[in-house]
């Protein structure tokens, strides 16, 4: 083989090892801007969080929230619709940039996904029938008992309710549906979907029984994408500080965050 072609095979080989080492070192963040887009995977049908609303457009704490990162990094928002089970896996597969949807902090999560610092809280409470007497875990014994699949309520009830008949449903508006529909009367899950659920069911509201605890929400990213963590960290404190994201919460919830919420870990 002639000496000049193979310098140029050496040639376009090194280029090429060059561009594959430049994609190596690209960044979460970088790629954002570069792409002029960020996809954030929202799971819709979280009263209050993420819904849709009566002209069928994404709505809640978390979609606000969501508008509000794209917009202070300067790129088109792509919300990518999933469903609670799907949260964490959105981030690790690629399939979204990151997850803003009432994702809990939780130290099992944190092996598999990084977080930002706490933008948001939500009480994990199990609620039931006003004539169904439950003061604690060991009432649910022998129970049918409504969660969320692969949630922080999924993981609560399991390790602690070991009596319970536990139903599993792949997001929350299934959940809703089926307390709705009678398929069950007993639940754990959040205190918004709770609330969801009363506004369906006047005449027989659900009373929340007990809090299980209060969960620090995140905003879910890839392992080790360092520029975009410390991006969203700066940005959860500016905007808790200016009130921004305490007025989104407010304006959803009719409830005020925690003051030292953001130095939780």
């Amino acid at each position: 083989m002639p000496t000049r072609t193979i310098s140029k095979m050496l040639i376009v080989a090194g280029a090429s090892l060059l561009t594959l080492a430049s994609l190596a070192n690209a960044d979460a963040l970088d790629n954002i801007k570069k792409a002029g887009k960020v996809r954030i995977a929202v799971a819709m049908g979280i009263p209050e969080y993420s819904f849709v609303d009566e002209n069928l457009k994404p709505d809640g704490s978390d979609v606000a929230t969501a508008k509000l990162i794209a917009k202070d990094l300067g790129v088109e928002l792509e919300l990518v619709e999933i469903t609670n089970a799907a949260r964490v896996p959105s981030v690790q597969t690629g399939k979204a940039d990151m997850v803003v949807s009432s994702l809990g902090i939780t130290e099992e999560r944190k092996k598999a996904i990084d977080y930002s610092v706490p933008y948001a809280t939500l009480a994990l409470v199990v609620a039931g029938p006003a004539d169904v007497a439950i003061k604690d875990y060991a009432d649910l014994e022998g129970k049918r008992v409504g969660v969320t699949r692969a949630t922080t309520n999924d993981q609560d009830i399991t390790a602690k309710a070991k009596g319970a008949d536990i139903v599993r449903f792949e997001d929350d508006a299934t959940l809703i549906t089926s307390v709705v529909s009678g398929q069950v009367n007993i639940l754990s899950s959040q205190s918004a979907v709770i609330n969801g659920i009363n506004k369906k069911m006047t005449a027989n509201p659900l009373q929340i029984k007990f809090t299980q605890r209060e969960t620090n929400l995140g905003i879910g990213i890839p392992k080790g994408e360092t520029a975009l963590k410390g991006w969203l960290d700066e940005w959860v404190k500016t905007n808790f500080d200016n009130k921004v994201l305490r007025d989104i919460y407010k304006k959803y919830h009719n409830a005020e965050l925690p003051d030292d919420l953001v130095s939780r870990q």
